[in-house]
């Protein structure tokens, strides 16, 4: 299968699974409902979700299992995108091509609607069918280290910290570590886990996310320099704006593709364990390496 058709597939599981776990409209407080609904459905790749599908199916598991493991990342990328496009954040007007949840709604229903989709997350693991009661436990362990003080939180503080800053490599490899990669290597690792797979499988799964993760992170960097406004669907010139140190302004754009290109062939290399079930997501991380958006 074409990455492209991989992608648009799993996308389109994914939100029709996501459509099922929002809650139910109440009139009382039906804004926020709403606000949280406008920044889940209809955008983005679902890139994370079809990692953590795709690690199931090629460790043996059913990828209808891990739907809800799927949509609670996407939940917990969705919060992470509200609360940063805001004002006292990165105060960004547009996201994925419209404009951001509190230029929608407000920026208190956005602040709401993003604490909402954080434990509407973890509710959503909890329905989880046909999967050990352990592992379950054991993803839900992983999204929320990910998610917290020392993953994207962490890296928010960090990232915050540093606007306006000469900052070694080191600290620019633990920004992206905490506030990019966590995430994408829970999507991985729950997917593993998900299937019951062993630590060899879990351990090759994790390597592989923490390379495609910097490598998102540095493509991202080239983007916000190169891309089209429209076409990448949110402000570009944002990291040079807000004085933060990124992959281009440290290293160039030329070289920021090169360490780019090196990693992906690192992380392809790191799927060997899993055999000829992992050419899809060998086809993936040559897409995230030269997407556009």
């Amino acid at each position: 299968m074409k990455c492209k058709e991989f992608l648009e597939n799993s996308a389109n599981l994914t939100e029709r699974a996501l459509e099922k776990y929002l809650p139910e409209s109440k009139e009382e407080y039906k804004i926020v409902a709403d606000a949280m609904r406008y920044s889940l459905i209809g955008g983005g790749k679902r890139i994370r979700a079809a990692l953590c599908l795709e690690f199931c199916r090629v460790c043996g598991g059913n990828t209808e299992d891990a739907l809800p493991f799927a949509c609670a990342v996407e939940m917990i990328h969705a919060y992470s995108l509200i609360h940063d496009d805001l004002p006292c954040m990165d105060n960004d007007d547009m996201r994925r091509g419209k404009p951001s949840c509190h230029k929608a709604f407000t920026e208190d229903m956005a602040l709401l609607a993003g604490d909402a989709l954080q434990p509407l997350a973890f509710e959503t693991i909890f329905t989880a069918k046909n999967v050990k009661p352990e592992n379950i436990i054991r993803a839900a362990n992983v999204l929320a280290k990910a998610a917290g003080y020392n993953g994207m939180v962490g890296g928010q503080v960090l990232d915050l910290d540093a606007e306006g800053k000469e900052i070694s490599y080191q600290t620019l490899l633990n920004i992206e570590t905490l506030k990019t990669g966590a995430l994408i290597s829970s999507a991985c690792e729950m997917g593993c886990i998900v299937a019951d797979a062993d630590d060899e499988k879990i351990t090759a799964a994790k390597s592989y996310a923490s390379k495609i993760g910097r490598v998102f992170q540095m493509i991202d960097d080239v983007l916000d320099v190169t891309a089209d406004e429209e076409e990448l669907g949110k402000p570009v010139g944002s990291d040079e704006e807000n004085l933060k140190t990124t992959y281009v302004s440290m290293f160039g754009i030329e070289k920021t593709c090169q360490m780019a290109e090196e990693l992906t062939n690192e992380a392809i290399n790191d799927l060997a364990v899993f055999g000829d079930e992992a050419e899809t997501l060998k086809q993936l991380a040559i897409f995230l390496l030269h997407r556009k958006k």
